[in-house]
This record gives C-alpha cells, structure tokens and sequence, in this order.
C-alpha cells in the first residue's frame, strides 16, 4: 500500500535528538531557542514563539489578540476541528463563513457577511498548504479593526508572491507527524509585533518572565529541546521536500482524469500537504475511494463531516447552512503527494484514479 503521508525522519535527526540527550538540557533550552530564529527567518518575521502543538498555538495567538467572552471569530467549517475549538478554549464563539469552490478557502465575500459587532478576528485556514486569500482578507480586516490569525498548520513553505504564509497575520504552524515537517508534535506562533510575541512567550510557561516570577495566568505549552533539535534539521530539509511535492502534484495534475484536481492560484505558491481532488457530482465518493484503496493507494478524506455538523458542535446550538462547504465535504478525497513516491508509485496512483 502506498501511504497517504510518510515522514521523513533519518539518522540527522536521530543524531540530533541524540546529542540534546546527552547535554542533559531538554527543555526549553538552546535548541528551541535556535529552532525560533531559524523558522523565523525562514517566515520573515521577527519572533518565532516555539510551542507544544499547533492547537496550543491558536489558543496562545488568540489569547494574545485579546481575544475571550462575548467576541466572535470568524473561521472555516472545512479544517480540522482544533481550528475552531482553540476559539472556544478562550470562551470566545467561532462564527463559521462558507468557502470557495475552488480554493478550499474562507470566500472573502462570505467573512464579509459574518462579520457583526462583536467580531475580534478572522481566522483563515491555509488547506492542504494552499494560501488563503490573503489580500481581500487584510482588507476586511483592516476596515473593521481586526486580529488575523493564519491557521498555517498545513502551509509550511506556502506563500503569496514573495511573502510567507504566517507572515501576514499572526502566524500558527503544527509540527504534528504528517505535516511537511515535523517535530514528532509541536507548533509555532510568528509574528512581527514585539509585545505580541512577549505575550505569547509569558502565555505559553505559566505566565512566568523570570523562573518563580508569575505575572498572569499561563499555560504549560513549552516545546522540547529534543523537538527542537528534530525540527531543525527538518527545517533544512523543508525546501527540497516541498519541492518534490510540487513535482508529484504537476504530475498528478497533467495524467488525472475523471476527478477535478487541485487548482495553484496565480502568484501563490502551494506547499502541497494534501493533494486533493472532487469527484463529480453525483459520483458514489465512499465507492471511489474504496476502488482506489483496493488499488493499493493509501487514501484519505479531509474532512468528511464538517465542524459545524460535528456533535460538538450541534449541542452547542449552531445550525448555520455552508452550502459549498457541505457539498465539498461529499466530494474530496486526498491521495499521496508526499516526497517518498516513486515513479512507479505515481504511475500506479494514476492508474487507480483513472480506472474509476
């Protein structure tokens, strides 16, 4: 079976992590500190905050912005759940806007019809690591006074002309296993605001600026020096992994028939995390995926069942209508992009794909 994700851990980790255990400094220590410089300069901002897990780094952001109860942020339905529950954690209510057809993304016209009064942010997902739309998003914000936090857990790498993704908000990478690189778990926060980012650091160590000093109320969301150590050398590996990424999705995208494959926006950059395609309307989606699977394809579907349909969800009273986010969630299915494949492999996903 050909995976549908496989990270990409060698002996440069292995000795990575080997030589923070054998300094007897784990925690917190020099490795995370030179972890938050490299992916800072590689973001082009000024602070990385190192973090536990990319949820902890929404829920940090968010805190920071001053966002809690009785404010409204405005998110995407079509994500992984952490997205809108990090709104909840702070006791805030995430307020969900429908998405474009094509980019999987917050329709800017659609953020635009949610926003109310009580609206303190804008939350967009970069899905499957292609870059929201950005510009018409800072807009809105901007004229209606705004946070912008990027839910950057799967855009790594993506960026809109010359400037990064997680440099036009506030940034909020994962590091989970899966993503295009990893640190085993783990997350951070970016940002060119200096008290922001001081805020986020006393957030995420019980609120503590000198060790036994508590200012605030804080979190224990530190990050490891042994994930540090795994997520700098992944960071090195990063360009050329994301690279072998574009090249299966063009290969994908030029032999794929039947199924409408992903789109990469003029000007953007596509970090590639997912590579997912609909299929037509009408077509048996849980049959589709069954075939290709018995092909030998390892295939995924992100994300079946809306957040606002997920239980949760529907006991806290929301019932908001998404039509394109409900039909989109009956029609996606992810096959593998990841850098590992072989040509055969990619022969034999095209294969299994056509054959439907």
């Amino acid at each position: 079976m050909i995976p549908i994700a496989k990270p990409q851990i060698g002996p440069e980790e292995q000795r990575a992590v080997a030589e923070v255990l054998a300094s007897g400094y784990i925690v917190q220590g020099p490795r995370t500190a030179a972890f938050e410089e490299a992916f800072a300069r590689m973001v082009g901002v000024k602070h990385a905050v190192a973090i536990s897990s990319g949820t902890a780094a929404l829920h940090v952001a968010l805190l920071a912005h001053g966002v809690g109860p009785g404010d409204e942020v405005i998110t995407s339905a079509f994500t992984f759940i952490a997205s809108a529950n990090s709104v909840l954690f702070t006791g805030a209510r995430p307020v969900f806007a429908d998405i474009d057809a094509e980019s999987f993304n917050l329709s800017p016209a659609a953020v635009e019809s949610a926003i109310t009064p009580r609206t303190k942010g804008i939350m967009p997902v970069h899905l499957y690591g292609n870059p929201a739309e950005m510009d018409a998003l800072l807009d809105l914000a901007d004229q209606h006074g705004l946070a912008v936090i990027e839910d950057a857990a799967q855009a790594h790498g993506a960026a809109i002309g010359d400037r990064m993704c997680g440099s036009l908000g506030t940034g909020c990478f994962s590091f989970y296993a899966t993503k295009n690189m990893t640190t085993a778990e783990g997350g951070m926060i970016t940002t060119d605001d200096d008290s922001l980012a001081e805020k986020c650091r006393l957030l995420r160590s019980h609120g503590m600026p000198r060790r036994y000093c508590h200012d605030s109320l804080g979190f224990n969301f530190r990050m490891t020096d042994i994930s540090a150590a795994i997520g700098l050398v992944q960071l090195e590996k990063l360009p050329a992994a994301n690279a072998r990424r574009a090249a299966n999705a063009r290969f994908l995208s030029q032999n794929l028939a039947g199924v409408t494959t992903p789109k990469e926006r003029p000007g953007t950059t596509h970090a590639w995390h997912q590579y997912t395609v609909r299929v037509p309307d009408g077509t048996d989606r849980e049959a589709a995926v069954e075939a290709v699977r018995e092909a030998g394809v390892g295939v995924a579907i992100f994300y079946p069942v809306p957040v606002h349909h997920q239980k949760l969800y529907r006991e806290l009273g929301y019932e908001v209508s998404l039509p394109v986010t409900e039909r989109l969630s009956r029609e996606v299915f992810s096959l593998p992009v990841h850098p590992s494949l072989t040509p055969d492999d990619l022969e034999t996903i095209v294969a299994a794909v056509n054959a439907l």
